[in-house]
């Protein structure tokens, strides 16, 4: 199939899997509990979605070039996304975590729900750069290494 032998489609997914695959194996050496929940999880250090889209724009830019329509794009979509898991979830994680708060404090020993709101949706402004960083030097390194 002729869509994995485009480094902008999978260089992007597999820089995202490598770092959830990280934070997995970080959070087992670190507490050791094997918590395959982990691979699934959003938030975190690095951001896989940062990794992600900074790793699309790397291989778009290097494969299209920079002053190309599908970059600028690319760019966009990238700020975007990195702007959501900072500002709009990160915020959503407090208000959950606020909520949390009071729910336990009001109803103290009164089931209210079986489930409390998940708090770390977002990411800080550092895990963001971690996993951008991460992004664009994984996708140089694959570009200098494999392609011509």
């Amino acid at each position: 199939m002729q869509v994995w032998s485009n480094e902008a489609i999978w260089l992007p997914i597999s820089a995202a899997v490598i770092v959830q695959l990280y934070k997995f194996f970080f959070e087992w050496i670190r507490r050791r509990d094997f918590d395959l929940r982990v691979l699934a999880r959003s938030g975190g250090m690095p951001s896989s979605h940062s990794a992600m889209v900074t790793s699309l724009v790397s291989a778009v830019g290097l494969r299209s070039g920079t002053s190309s329509d599908v970059f600028a794009l690319s760019v966009i979509f990238a700020v975007v996304v990195m702007y959501d898991a900072t500002g709009v979830r990160q915020a959503a994680g407090k208000q959950a975590k606020v909520l949390n708060q009071i729910i336990r404090e009001l109803f103290s020993g009164q089931p209210v729900s079986e489930e409390e709101l998940k708090e770390l949706i977002g990411h800080t402004s550092v895990e963001v750069i971690v996993g951008a960083i991460a992004g664009v030097v994984y996708t140089l390194f694959w570009f200098a290494l494999f392609v011509n």
